[in-house]
């Protein structure tokens, strides 16, 4: 069984993660079987990665066996999903600059998944954790005006090369004034200007309004 898949529930279309920890939640989803083993529904209204998915994004721009550098972690609604993606032979390391919200993320996830390690540090510093190596995936869903900036100096240090970023956009901190769409071409060429080849750009709505992800490989 794939560690996420595409389910029909209530006639929708939704995506879910198979249940690194069967019969353990993370924030209240629900835990349904397929083909004898638990997988945990991802709601796409709670994360940004989900809703993604469920618009186009390859379901395997994160693998099993993965290390990820998630950035902004928040308190670990995506990051458990991701950590269950990677599985036992993979490692996120969740990276949160609020230690209210870290608390959070430690006691929801990281204490209960050995496969994540915690940081609490400002991405902004690219230096002040460590990854263990190069990771081959840098997740970044953090609501700063140069959070693209913030991305690629990330990616610098700690991504390897051919490595995977995934940014999420939220125009609303980059510009107040903008239309969404001219920011979303304006960070793509951003992320062209620094090598990186942007393999696609994903709007989120309804799920998520005035954000995009953007799918892009580190040269």
């Amino acid at each position: 069984m794939e560690n996420v898949s595409f389910v029909e529930r209530d006639g929708r279309r939704n995506v879910a993660t198979r249940n690194l920890i069967p019969g353990r939640q993370t924030y209240g989803e629900s835990l349904l079987k397929i083909g004898g083993e638990e997988y945990r529904l991802w709601d796409p209204f709670r994360s940004k990665l989900a809703a993604a998915m469920l618009k186009g994004l390859p379901i395997d721009v994160i693998r099993e066996g993965d290390r990820v550098l998630y950035l902004g972690t928040s308190t670990g609604t995506t990051s458990s999903h991701v950590s269950d993606i990677v599985g036992k032979s993979g490692l996120v390391f969740g990276v949160e600059m609020s230690s209210r919200v870290a608390r959070e993320f430690v006691e929801n996830v990281a204490r209960a998944r050995m496969n994540v390690i915690p940081y609490v540090a400002d991405a902004r510093n690219a230096n002040s954790f460590t990854t263990l190596g190069r990771v081959d995936v840098v997740y970044c869903d953090i609501a700063q005006q140069d959070q693209t900036e913030i991305a690629i100096e990330n990616c610098r240090v700690h991504l390897k090369k051919r490595g995977r970023l995934v940014l999420i956009v939220k125009a609303r901190s980059i510009d107040v004034l903008a239309i969404p769409k001219e920011i979303f071409k304006r960070e793509e060429r951003k992320l062209a200007s620094a090598g990186f080849t942007v393999e696609k750009v994903i709007e989120l709505g309804p799920y998520d309004k005035d954000h995009a992800i953007i799918l892009a490989l580190q040269q």
